[in-house]
């Protein structure tokens, strides 16, 4: 079974450089479980245990942020490849603060984080560069948080989307460019309202400073989105 997700793990920072045989054998020696999830089930509630971290082999996981009035918060959207609950198994975070939802049906490879950062009786020599390559995907993720406070400091809807596009065209270096959030899910991770939102964006488009199609944006206007 895990032989169809073998190309996606191996463009996943942990296991990059790897052939099949010792992907199979990392595998084999860290132990894992590999769980189905339909689109829009929890993977994970705010308080579920925390000692393994997820890698989505396909579809998506949305990690949520509810504040105390039940407001809905989309941290991060993991693409296949992408991995998350890293930061709370290795920090030895009991519960999670956060919770987990399936964006698509998605399957989800867990791994044991204290399996990952023990080595094991065979002193198998992946171990050091897989604590090497983790230290590495942490770092990465607190800048990516960082990315969602720029935007999120930002004053208006209208800022907040500029910040997020023009960031988004710099990230994947192409123009157009496809955004993993539909319209709902990108309101939540800026943290605006979605009327407003979609009100603002058919108004770049209709000035001629955006264009899109579902989720493929290109930028026509650079010099007025970025002197905005």
């Amino acid at each position: 079974m895990m032989e169809q997700y073998f190309e996606i793990l191996q463009k996943n920072e942990l296991f990059e450089g790897t052939d099949e045989a010792e992907l199979r054998s990392m595998l084999s020696c860290l132990g894992y479980t590999v769980r189905q999830y339909p689109k829009n089930d929890m993977i994970w509630n705010v308080g579920a245990k925390t000692q393994s971290f997820g890698i989505v082999l396909c579809g998506q996981a949305q990690v949520i942020r509810e504040d105390w009035f039940g407001m809905r918060s989309i941290i991060a959207a993991i693409p296949p490849g992408g991995v998350f609950g890293e930061a709370f198994a290795c920090a030895g975070i009991p519960r999670s603060p956060v919770a987990v939802r399936a964006g698509a049906d998605s399957a989800v490879l867990f791994l044991s984080a204290e399996k990952l950062l023990t080595v094991c009786s065979s002193a198998c020599g992946f171990h050091s560069r897989l604590i090497r390559r983790l230290t590495r995907m942490l770092a990465l993720k607190n800048i990516e948080l960082n990315r969602k406070i720029e935007f999120m400091s930002r004053r208006t809807t209208k800022e907040k989307l500029e910040a997020y596009l023009l960031s988004e065209y710099g990230r994947q270096k192409s123009n157009p460019f496809l955004i993993a959030l539909d319209r709902a899910e990108l309101a939540d991770y800026l943290g605006v309202d979605r009327s407003a939102m979609s009100r603002e964006l058919s108004r770049m488009k209709r000035e001629g400073v955006i264009d899109y199609w579902k989720n493929s944006f290109k930028i026509l206007d650079f010099e007025t989105i970025r002197k905005s």
